[in-house]
């Protein structure tokens, strides 16, 4: 499913536009980036390819999905 296609859906099941999901996902992605948990959180946020110091929510997701993708030989 292309990411557009699971913005609108995520969208329309929480009543919002697509814009606000993103917008949510971003500020979700800068608060874990600027607060890690621990040591491994940090690590792991550096495997995250970005073109910034924080990624983009594109840029996040592209990197979960091909994760989940490895982790479970889809």
């Amino acid at each position: 499913m292309k990411m557009e296609k699971i913005l609108k859906k995520v969208a329309r099941a929480n009543g919002v536009t697509v814009r606000e999901v993103k917008t949510e996902i971003q500020a979700a992605i800068n608060e874990a980036w600027k607060n890690p948990p621990d040591d491994a959180a940090a690590a792991f946020q550096r495997k995250v390819p970005c073109a910034g110091e924080i990624p983009t929510s594109d840029e996040f997701i592209r990197f979960m999905v091909n994760e989940i993708r490895i982790n479970n030989r889809i």
